[in-house]
């Protein structure tokens, strides 16, 4: 069970979230508003660096836009259609209207702080509550890592936005993820953002299951990638959501997890997009996401590991799902979809 850890922050947070709701509900009820007017609406009980958090914040989420630039820059609300509104996802429909906003938000933190501490990230989960919710700055923690927790959740408005727009896959979403969560700067041409890679990549892991030794699983060659990830985009689409079951679901999403990793289209950042782009059936389907614990990281990697290592590189010739022998990745995703579950279950009173 995840609980958030009080920090040395508890105080600020109790005595701004108030403030914070009021100012958005100014903002909601105004035509046009700089940081100076909103200051000054607050009667400076807080400071301008931390309205700019908040309005950040807001700009992610979907709730407020900006209009000019640096100081002119001034902010609104951000005009919402039916279709963007996330509280129409249907896994939803249980939920007393009240707390459907709490329940996306702690799906959204659970789902960045475990996908990306998967991947090395560093920061806690009340760390992750922190930045997405507040717009802190954790102390002595990289800028990276923050970067990649803000990437991330706007990876997940981004595939509930895909949803209610009842938009195709396609590869220029794929991409436009991929850019969402690789938030680095640097440029190499070598190593895309936002396209398919074009290097032949790999990594070592561990086969547990006959040598006990590392083996070196090679991902597939850069040449074959637009083929495979055709054929991958058209098999996720032509997916019934009606068919779709709790009792099947696991399956489904292992199967498209399994896939998208052991093509490896990207340089980096595939598990993070493998693990948003399989749930988007499921969220079709009126499911909500399936998570996978970080807590349980090694028996992850492991059930990823042998199925690539006994099903080899794919190329159009393999085909991308040579073999259905993930067996066990199947059994692992039915744990982790607990996760879920539990945290709706919760909210349903």
């Amino acid at each position: 069970m995840y609980t958030y850890i009080e920090t040395k922050d508890t105080c600020y947070k109790m005595a701004t979230s108030p403030l914070k709701s009021i100012l958005l509900n100014k903002i909601a009820h105004s035509n046009k508003m700089s940081t100076s007017d909103m200051q000054n609406f607050l009667e400076e009980k807080v400071s301008q660096r931390t309205i700019k958090r908040w309005i950040n914040q807001w700009i992610l989420e979907g709730k407020v836009e900006q209009l000019g630039k640096n100081r002119f820059a001034q902010y609104q609300l951000k005009v919402q259609t039916s279709q963007d509104n996330t509280m129409q996802l249907t896994f939803l429909k249980n939920i007393p209207t009240h707390k459907k906003s709490a329940v996306l938000a702690e799906l959204r933190d659970l789902w960045t702080h475990n996908s990306t501490s998967i991947e090395g990230n560093t920061l806690t989960l009340g760390e992750t509550y922190d930045i997405l919710e507040y717009g802190l700055t954790i102390s002595g923690k990289p800028l990276k890592e923050h970067q990649e927790i803000i990437g991330h959740a706007k990876a997940i408005s981004m595939l509930y936005d895909c949803l209610l727009k009842n938009k195709p896959l396609d590869k220029d979403f794929i991409c436009q993820l991929h850019k969402t969560v690789q938030t680095e700067n640097i440029i190499d041409i070598y190593k895309p953002m936002g396209d398919w890679k074009l290097e032949i990549n790999g990594c070592r892991a561990m086969d547990y299951q006959n040598t006990q030794k590392p083996v070196y699983i090679e991902y597939a060659h850069p040449v074959h990638i637009p083929e495979l990830m055709e054929e991958y985009i058209k098999t996720l689409n032509a997916i019934d959501p009606q068919s779709i079951t709790l009792n099947n679901l696991p399956e489904l999403y292992a199967k498209l997890h399994m896939g998208f990793v052991h093509i490896h289209p990207f340089w980096d950042g595939n598990g993070r997009l493998a693990r948003l782009i399989a749930n988007l059936p499921l969220l079709k389907a009126g499911f909500p996401p399936l998570i996978i614990d970080t807590t349980q990281r090694k028996e992850y990697i492991e059930a990823l590991s042998a199925y690539q290592i006994r099903n080899g590189t794919l190329t159009p010739k393999t085909g991308i799902w040579p073999k259905t022998d993930y067996d066990e990745f199947i059994t692992f995703c039915k744990k982790s979809y607990a996760l879920t579950t539990d945290i709706l279950t919760r909210y349903m009173s």
